[in-house]
Parts: C-alpha cells; structure tokens; sequence
C-alpha cells in the first residue's frame, strides 16, 4: 500500500502548491499590473518500480504575461505602454526591473518614480523634472518639462524634453521581485522596444479574474482534499493488513 500512500501524497503536494499560487493570484485582484501566477503539473513513472501507477508534481509556476484590463484615470501621469510592452525601473541594488504599473509620480528629488522606483529612460537613466516645470507624458513616450508660470511661457513657449520613455519586451522565463515588478529568470529577456508608444491617462489592472481564481481555489482544495482521504484510505489498509499478519 505504499506506493498508493506516495502517490496521493504527491498529488497533495502538487494541490497545496496550486493552493498556494492562486491564493497569491486572488490577494493581488487590486494591485496595478499584477501578472498572474499559473503552476504546471507533469507525471512521472517511478524508477524500478511498478508502472500502474504515476506520480504527479508542480515542475514550474510561470507568470502569465498577458494583458490584463485597463482603466481609464485621466491622470496625466498614468501611461500604459502599446503591445504588452513593460516599463523600465531602476532598483535598490543597481539592476533593472520590469512593470506594467504606469502609475508615475514625483519624489522628492523631482524624479519620476512608480512605486518609489525611478522610471528609466532610453539612455538608462532616470527623467529628472526641473523645480519650475510640470511632466507631460506623449504618446510616443517623451517627457517634457512645461513650465508652470505663464510668464515664462511666453519667454520659452516650448516645452523642453527630458526623456524618451524605455519600454521592453519580456521573453521566456521571468522572475517576480514583487507583486507588479518582473525581471528576466533564466533563459529570459528583456528585448528593447524601439519605437515606445503609451497611452496617457490610462492603466492596467491585474490579469487575475476574479471568478476564475475562485473557481481554481475549490478545484485545487478539493483535489487536495481528495488527496489526503486516500493517505488516510491507504494508512488503514497498510494498518488493517498489518493486523492480519499478526493475528493467532
């Protein structure tokens, strides 16, 4: 009975790993950007043993890249970038990462940040807005510093541009630093997009349905269920046979 006992014991794991993930996936229904998490399952013989029966796993939980919702905020600093493109934001450690939240802002230092990380520009660097100046996002990515008095309007009518905004393009695997911020895992990339286009005044909501993640909480619970009444099933035979055995 062993063997019964190991499977449904893997089965049980596999489930709580769902469980997990999709808990994840319901938690973060409001957060911005948020990229689901979707595990994958696999079967596998055992080694010299018997082949009636199979073992099952969680071998990887991807994040899905698909475009979630969008809605409109009218704030001038909300972008969505064009074709599931991804921003770029610098972090605490020097690297790169990765997000869908266009929620911009300034900090103290007059940086355009999301999130408290500084959003990056072509040139790697982050968008500094001068202390006289508004940020104005374009379609195409550019930022541009209009100056607040009317009076200097007139001297300089032009706004001056700061940046292009960098957007990328994430393939293969990826890693999540947070709940909307990506980074490339192994194998993965970050392909540079050369012509940037946004749409201003616009974000992305989270990729995680509602109903659908609720509907996968009561499959994934009742498989994990299912899973640990045959332990238990096995245990009692393996107790019962054991039983016999010793019996006069």
């Amino acid at each position: 009975m062993a063997d019964g006992i190991y499977v449904s014991m893997c089965g049980a794991a596999a489930r709580a790993e769902q469980l997990e993930s999709v808990a994840d996936n319901l938690a973060n229904i409001q957060t911005r950007g948020f990229k689901a998490s979707r595990p994958a399952f696999e079967s596998f013989l055992p080694l010299g043993g018997k082949y009636d029966k199979s073992y099952t796993a969680a071998v990887a939980t991807a994040v899905d890249l698909r475009a979630g919702p969008t809605s409109s905020t009218g704030n001038p600093l909300d972008v969505l970038p064009a074709d599931g493109a991804f921003l770029a934001v610098g972090t605490p450690g020097g690297s790169v990462a990765y997000t869908r939240d266009g929620r911009m802002a300034l900090d103290a230092e007059r940086r355009l940040v999301i999130s408290g990380h500084p959003v990056l520009a072509k040139n790697g660097n982050p968008i500094v807005v001068p202390m006289d100046s508004t940020p104005q996002v374009d379609p195409d990515g550019r930022v541009r510093a209009v100056l607040q008095s009317v009076s200097e309007r007139a001297t300089r009518p032009d706004p001056v541009e700061l940046g292009e905004l960098a957007t990328f393009q994430l393939t293969g695997t990826v890693d999540r630093l947070g709940p909307s911020m990506l980074q490339p895992g192994a194998g993965g990339q970050a392909v540079p997009v050369q012509d940037t286009k946004v749409e201003v005044g616009t974000v992305e909501l989270a990729n995680a349905a509602p109903l659908e993640g609720t509907v996968e909480m009561i499959a994934a619970q009742r498989s994990f269920e299912a899973s640990m009444q045959a332990i238990q099933t096995y245990r009692s035979m393996d107790q019962s046979a054991s039983a016999l055995g010793r019996a006069k």
